[in-house]
């Protein structure tokens, strides 16, 4: 089961409400009525059905600490369970310590614990695939590695500014999420949600996306991961969809275009297409755009990515779609698209120049 026919509902672990809402458990157990047990994987957020201990997906005990043992707002801030009661920000990037840190190490990450709060606020049957629990558990994840913090440097957090957003997104996107600010909830689309911390979320995620590109660009920063939510791929010119309300990946781009790269290579692995960066980048020759994802003929969501769409107005060739025709394709087949695709085309049109390459999964951001 993957999470979109989680989300979609295909598969429906709800109780029929007319027939049984009123029982007492005496009357379930007189009537061999058995109710199996559901829960989400702290860890991946899969839904496993049944009384497993350990997740189906990631194999994550279904007790498992993930969350609480590990993700921080800082470096220099202790593990602790944050609310929107509590949760605070932490300026830690000011300390001199921070810096002899960073010049010791080359790997960056971005991350702040405002995005947190980002939250689907009606409470549905079952939790939104794109959650909080999400960005808490690959931060654990990598703090029970001793990656970070340990072996990266965090970057200040700063919301991304309106000029910078103007240089991929319309005024209407622009206005669009800002104005949720002011509304306890809202929607774009029936998945992709909004609450009154959202636009600041989505501003965080752009703003730390941009300076990580910009920060790579300098040399000050050899790589780099942006640890952020809300995603962004699915966010076009003027439109806010699939979870996304800005476009973290064209931001980057950008950025790393205002520090002196002449190409930028983004390349997307996520199940689907990233049409909102597509359609960013289309007319454009200095922006290599790849994407790999499930397509099965334009059937699976968003319908766009068709080996035929190569780019517009002269930028014929700078827009590379890989459509998986069905599910279940493994990682062999990805190492062969790798292989003879994606790096192939890659070092035809970029070995003129020196590129930033962004690698974009799912709601992450690498450099």
């Amino acid at each position: 089961m993957t999470l979109e026919e989680m989300y979609n509902s295909q598969y429906d672990f709800e109780d029929d409400e007319d027939d049984d809402s009123d029982w007492e458990p005496s009357a379930l157990a007189d009537h061999n009525v058995v109710e199996i047990p559901r829960w989400f994987c702290h860890n991946c957020t899969m839904v496993n059905v049944g009384d497993d201990l350990y997740c189906d997906l990631c194999g994550e005990h279904r007790k498992s600490g993930v969350v609480k043992r590990g993700y921080f707002a800082s470096p220099f801030h202790g593990a602790e369970d944050l609310t929107e009661n509590d949760v605070h920000v932490v300026d830690g990037l000011q300390d001199p310590a921070l810096q002899n840190i960073a010049s010791d190490n080359c790997t960056a990450i971005g991350f702040d614990e405002r995005m947190l709060l980002h939250e689907e606020v009606v409470m549905k049957s079952h939790p939104h695939p794109e959650r909080p629990d999400r960005l808490r558990a690959i931060a654990a994840s990598l703090a029970a590695a001793g990656i970070f913090p340990g072996r990266c440097y965090p970057i200040p957090a700063r919301e991304v500014t309106k000029d910078e957003l103007l240089m991929v997104h319309s005024l209407e996107n622009i206005e669009a999420v800002e104005v949720t600010s002011r509304i306890l909830s809202s929607y774009f689309t029936p998945d992709t949600y909004a609450n009154q911390y959202s636009a600041r979320a989505a501003r965080l995620a752009a703003g730390l996306c941009f300076d990580l590109a910009a920060a790579i660009c300098s040399g000050s920063a050899k790589n780099g991961f942006a640890l952020v939510r809300p995603p962004g791929h699915h966010a076009g010119v003027r439109h806010a969809m699939g979870f996304c309300l800005h476009n973290n990946a064209a931001v980057a781009a950008s950025a790393a275009q205002m520090a002196g790269a002449k190409k930028v290579l983004i390349v997307d692995w996520d199940v689907h297409h990233g049409n909102g960066t597509q359609e960013i980048f289309e007319k454009n020759k200095s922006v290599l755009y790849i994407s790999l994802h499930r397509h099965e003929g334009g059937r699976f969501y968003p319908g766009t990515g068709s080996a035929t769409e190569i780019g517009t107005m002269g930028a014929e060739g700078y827009c590379v779609n890989v459509p998986w025709s069905c599910g279940g394709v493994g990682d062999n087949d990805y190492v062969f698209a790798f292989q003879q695709v994606v790096i192939p085309i890659g070092d035809d049109i970029l070995c003129l120049f020196t590129p930033l390459i962004l690698f974009h999964c799912g709601p992450l951001v690498f450099f």
